[in-house]
């Protein structure tokens, strides 16, 4: 059965959408098309990774009850601190690095998880003492030294793009290749998830909408991909950020585990009651963030091609915005993957257009600030009848 949906509804589903895409119409203006350049558009890949695998995990903590995690930035520049001295002063396999990086962000996560979940200290305090810490145990690590450069072994793994043997140059074939085909996996996965609702008599959205989308997404991931075929083709940061991307959206949408969030955000003490054990759920959202806080900091490491004191900075700062502006609710229960990739997309247009524009620094914070204060205003706006509280 199709369900009728207003006008009204269909901008407020899709306002931050339709924001991105004004935002990128502005700078491609203002820059006189610079903005969409090749190597622009693999850039703001490059650049922002951080940000779409930071903020994937900042959602599960938001998603709890408005919880955030502000320990991220400084996580990222100790895990890569960590991971520095092994290979480059210590000049270890780069893989035995990399696990050693990720165990030591598990530990992270599980000691801030466990005060958070079981002793019930509020996140913003666990974690504010987590980014005061963990950021002079960084300077500890490096001794306020830069280290570098990394290994080439370990950089292939992050800076390198997907070999392409059928493409001329100037074009990789194998990258627009990749882009039709998951145009059609797009196309098959919601065509069959929506027949699937009709089967089992639940409502769905009207055909000529869902096509209309269809077209629209598929029509940008071309475009995408035909930029970056026309640079070098698919940079290797992207396919970590896509894997990533893949399985959280599962997580969040298909599995029972991802539901637990939602219900912990919605309402805890019926979630409680209803037998789940809201401590354990608590606890997997901050295991998982300091996971792919460890997983940032080996790209950003890699991007940098040194560990340096002052990676990481600000980054929780980009990851806490790109989920309010994605959709996720301040109070928690509401938000999903896919919405917190678009407010990623619009903090990395953001960084890069006011930086192709030699706009101050200073400014770009003002800018990315009220950006963020105008996401929440908006959530917390429409949720009731009036704009000011009586």
């Amino acid at each position: 059965m199709e369900k009728k949906i207003s006008f009204s509804e269909i901008l407020k589903k899709y306002t931050m959408v339709l924001v991105l895409v004004l935002v990128v119409i502005m700078f491609a203006v203002n820059t006189n098309g610079v903005m969409l350049l090749p190597q622009n558009v693999n850039n703001l890949v490059a650049q922002n990774a951080y940000v779409f695998i930071l903020a994937t995990g900042m959602l599960f903590c938001i998603l709890t009850g408005g919880n955030i995690d502000l320990s991220v930035g400084s996580v990222v520049c100790f895990v890569a601190a960590v991971g520095g001295k092994m290979m480059v002063l210590n000049s270890m396999n780069p893989y035995l690095t990399m696990l050693v990086m990720l165990l030591t962000g598990i530990a992270i996560g599980a000691w801030q998880g466990f005060w958070i979940a079981y002793v019930r200290i509020p996140p913003f305090i666990v974690t504010l003492a987590g980014m005061l810490a963990f950021r002079g145990l960084s300077n500890v690590v490096l001794q306020g030294q830069t280290l570098a450069p990394m290994p080439d072994s370990y950089l292939a793994l992050f800076n390198n793009y997907i070999p392409d043997p059928f493409g001329k140059e100037g074009f990789n074939l194998i990258c627009f290749v990749v882009g039709i085909i998951v145009c059609i996996v797009y196309v098959l996965l919601v065509l069959k998830n929506r027949a699937d609702r009709v089967k089992k008599g639940y409502s769905v959205d009207p055909f000529g909408g869902v096509a209309i989308k269809m077209i629209l997404i598929c029509v940008v991931i071309l475009a995408f991909m035909f930029r970056l075929a026309q640079y070098k083709g698919i940079p290797n940061s992207l396919i970590w950020v896509a894997v990533i991307i893949a399985i959280y959206t599962y997580i969040a949408s298909k599995t029972t585990t991802g539901r637990y969030f939602y219900a912990v955000g919605g309402n805890e003490k019926a979630t409680k009651l209803s037998g789940i054990n809201t401590n354990k759920v608590y606890f997997l959202a901050y295991l998982n963030m300091g996971l792919l806080a460890a997983i940032a900091g080996m790209v950003t490491m890699a991007r940098l091609n040194s560990a340096n004191p002052q990676a990481g900075t600000n980054f929780e700062m980009d990851a806490i915005g790109a989920c309010f502006i994605g959709g996720a609710s301040a109070y928690g229960g509401t938000g999903t993957v896919p919405g917190v990739i678009i407010g990623a997309l619009l903090m990395g247009v953001l960084n890069l257009g006011m930086s192709i524009m030699g706009i101050d620094q200073n400014l770009q914070k003002v800018v990315k600030g009220l950006v963020l204060l105008a996401a929440v205003i908006f959530d917390v706006v429409s949720k009731r009848k009036s704009f000011i509280v009586k």
